[in-house]
């Protein structure tokens, strides 16, 4: 194959997908989170993606089917491959160049040593490099180094000072532990080793004074309205002042109703379940769809729809900040069968509701994107004034459980809010390639499904 041949069939078939779909550069950009120009040159070939993932999200936009994915694929590697090559050269010269030193400088006679009336100490000559002697470069030697090569020191007076600045490190670490540090409930863990609600993953700092973190939040209104049963009404402290009644712990002035299996529209709708067709009920409406789910381990099939009510639970305005995305697990996608819920020949409508978000689970750092046309945070809300929320999260390369962070303020009072699945993370996996079934209206079972994933 030709020097740039790879990449041309590369961006060819790219090209072909685009324009069947009949989707513009500036609309498929948005929905897999990236740049129309950078769109544009993998198309054109100026550029290769250094991830599949996004490669494999355009596909399934365009409704690639599995024979185009794997020579997509295909045409990728060999393109990756191709460029990887191209850079090996320049890259080698650079580490090449990066890690040259010059030769050490001749020793000269030694210096002959000062009288004893001398009124300086004598300097002992620099000991020679041995098997316990570690090299200390310039840059670390300290101010006053300039014009130096470094200095030796020997490796068991490095080691000393490493453990004395461990302990120290370790003495800090217990001073700040509250009493009682290994009992589960004073430090934040629970008895199987999991994280309290208080401190969630990837935001190891403690809360500031004033603010406080609220346990996860749980599904259908009557959960999320006992996590907030604690506390006062407006969430004030007695005196009437605006900090928390129990000096920053208290529950946050707000609900939040999670709804995780929400339906856009039932023809956009598809879980994965681990089960024959035999083994699986008919479609449930979109209200049974929480326990339809439960009763046969379902995961959403690449995409899942949550719909979030946001409401003060007092008189104070509370400031929705902004919502975070956190990724607990990220694994290949689910080798099982694929199940749609609208039912075959049926049309499905529907608008894009106001307060829209998309999140691309496959990205390297997830993020809620507002819809094209929809305000971004933050919002305000009240005890009578609430916001919805609706937050499309699609997953194509991967399974990943993920879960949101709501950060909030009021007056003094800030927090972060986590917002999950009844106390576990969302799931979400890729459908690509799995077995596919739909249920006729009016039928009694399962059948394969006219095309992949159909929907």
């Amino acid at each position: 194959m030709s020097d740039g041949a790879a990449g041309s069939d590369f961006a060819e078939l790219l090209r072909e997908l685009k324009d069947r779909s009949g989707l513009s550069y500036g609309t498929l950009a948005k929905r897999l989170h990236m740049s129309t120009s950078t769109l544009h040159r993998y198309c054109n070939g100026d550029a290769v993606p250094a991830d599949y993932a996004p490669v494999e999200r355009l596909a399934r936009l365009c409704k690639a089917g599995p024979e185009e994915l794997v020579e997509l694929h295909r045409r990728w590697v060999l393109a990756d491959a191709q460029r990887g090559r191209k850079a090996d050269a320049p890259e080698k010269r650079a580490a090449a160049a990066g890690t040259a030193t010059e030769p050490e400088p001749e020793p000269g006679p030694e210096p002959k040593a000062e009288p004893e009336a001398a009124t300086e100490p004598v300097r002992d000559p620099e000991p020679a490099p041995g098997p316990d002697t570690v090299r200390v470069p310039e840059a670390a030697a300290g101010p006053g180094a300039a014009g130096r090569r470094g200095r030796r020191i020997p490796r068991p007076a490095l080691l000393a000072g490493i453990t004395v600045v461990a302990l120290l490190g370790a003495a800090a670490l217990a001073l700040q532990l509250p009493s009682g540090g290994t009992d589960a409930k004073n430090t934040g863990t629970t008895a199987a080793g999991g994280t309290a609600a208080h401190l969630t993953p990837g935001n190891s700092a403690p809360p500031k004074a004033g603010s406080s973190t609220a346990p996860p939040s749980s599904s259908g209104s009557s959960a999320s309205s006992a996590s907030t049963a604690a506390g006062s009404a407006d969430g004030a402290a007695p005196d009437g002042s605006s900090r928390p009644a129990d000096g920053g712990t208290a529950t946050p002035p707000l609900t939040v109703d999670t709804r995780p299996y929400s339906w856009e529209s039932p023809c956009s709708q598809h879980y994965l379940i681990n089960r024959g067709p035999a083994d699986v009920a008919p479609p449930p409406l979109e209200t049974d769809a929480t326990a339809w789910v439960t009763a046969h381990q379902a995961v959403s099939s690449g995409e899942q729809y949550v719909t979030l009510t946001v409401q003060g639970s007092g008189r104070q305005t509370v400031v929705l900040e902004g919502l975070t995305v956190r990724t607990a697990q990220r694994s290949s996608p689910l080798a099982w069968n694929d199940y749609a819920m609208g039912y075959p020949g049926v049309g499905c409508g529907g608008n894009v509701p106001t307060r829209s978000f998309t999140v691309a689970l496959d990205a390297m750092r997830p993020a809620v994107v507002p819809e094209a046309g929809h305000r971004d945070f933050p919002f305000k809300v009240s005890g009578s004034d609430p916001e919805v929320f609706y937050i499309t999260a699609d997953a194509s390369a991967y399974s990943v459980d993920w879960y949101l962070e709501l950060s909030w303020s009021s007056g003094s009072r800030h927090g972060t809010l986590r917002i999950d699945d009844k106390g576990r993370p969302f799931r979400t996996s890729g459908d690509n390639g799995r077995p596919a079934y739909e249920f006729p209206l009016g039928g009694e079972a399962w059948r394969p499904a006219s095309s992949p994933s159909a929907g």
